[in-house]
């Protein structure tokens, strides 16, 4: 049985393929666990949904900012933008059962003494804390609320943390983080403007990571969406966001697990993309 981490897709099937065959992969007897941004602006989005659905439990698969745009467009409550390759999805015969899928994936997972999340941690936030709050979320976008929620789900403010935001304010910045942040102030100020790399971080900001005092600095961290960043192994850290949309790599971390303590990465397993998007696109 081998565990994998793998990095943001976005709609490249054709990749995920090749890297599946890569890391000969069996549904049967391996586990991957997708760190979000399984659609949208690759040319594969239905072929990745209906694959990783198709594993079952084999796939665990994180939201991401893109996933869940893709829940505000099908709701109506957002327009589809000129770079987004949707149109499939929506139009799909198994299009429900589809969106449902997605709506019930969460937005962090601990595996192997590893936490999962697609973009980012407030500093605020120990991983005990951020799992309750992924946990909640989910309860909310699964249940009764959760399409009236995807209405008010965009927009930068509040644009940091504190206990007693409630409501759709307290969700908004929860999603931000896991989905959507990069540089952050040491207060736990977000910015949402910046898509550079980590060596060019805003006046004032840092990376999300290399907050001094961060919560969550003893904790194993994986997360993807940065694809500027790239792959990022530090000891208690991981980045799979390789840009595989932009003619980079889609990348893959096994997972050994060890007796008594935290899974290491005993390995990376990356497969070289054609740029199905030129940058900033």
């Amino acid at each position: 049985m081998a565990l994998y981490l793998i990095g943001d897709l976005q709609g490249c099937d054709e990749p995920l393929q090749r890297l599946l065959r890569k890391i000969d992969f069996s549904p049967s007897r391996d586990t991957l666990y997708l760190l979000g941004d399984l659609v949208n602006r690759g040319p594969g989005s239905l072929a990745v949904l209906r694959r990783l659905m198709g594993y079952g439990a084999s796939a665990q698969c994180l939201l991401g900012n893109h996933d869940l745009h893709l829940l505000a467009v099908a709701e109506g409550v957002r327009k589809v933008h000129r770079s987004d390759t949707l149109d499939e999805i929506l139009a799909a015969p198994d299009r429900s059962g589809l969106l449902h899928w997605v709506r019930a994936r969460p937005l962090a997972l601990q595996v192997q003494g590893w936490l999962l999340v697609h973009a980012g941690l407030l500093p605020q936030w120990d991983a005990a804390q951020a799992l309750a709050l992924a946990q909640e979320f989910s309860r909310m976008l699964s249940g009764s609320e959760g399409s009236d929620w995807l209405r008010s789900m965009y927009g930068n403010q509040p644009d940091r943390w504190s206990p007693e935001l409630a409501g759709d304010e307290r969700w908004r910045v929860v999603v931000n983080a896991m989905t959507r942040l990069r540089f952050c102030d040491t207060e736990g100020r977000m910015d949402f403007e910046s898509k550079d790399g980590a060596g060019k971080a805003p006046a004032g900001y840092l990376p999300w990571f290399d907050v001094p005092g961060r919560r969550s600095a003893d904790t194993l961290i994986a997360f993807g969406h940065w694809s500027t960043l790239g792959l990022l192994q530090r000891e208690k850290l991981l980045a799979l966001d390789t840009g595989c949309l932009w003619g980079g790599c889609l990348s893959a971390a096994r997972l050994q697990p060890q007796a008594g303590g935290p899974a290491r990465v005993a390995e990376i397993v990356q497969v070289n993309c054609p740029r199905t998007r030129k940058p900033g696109a």
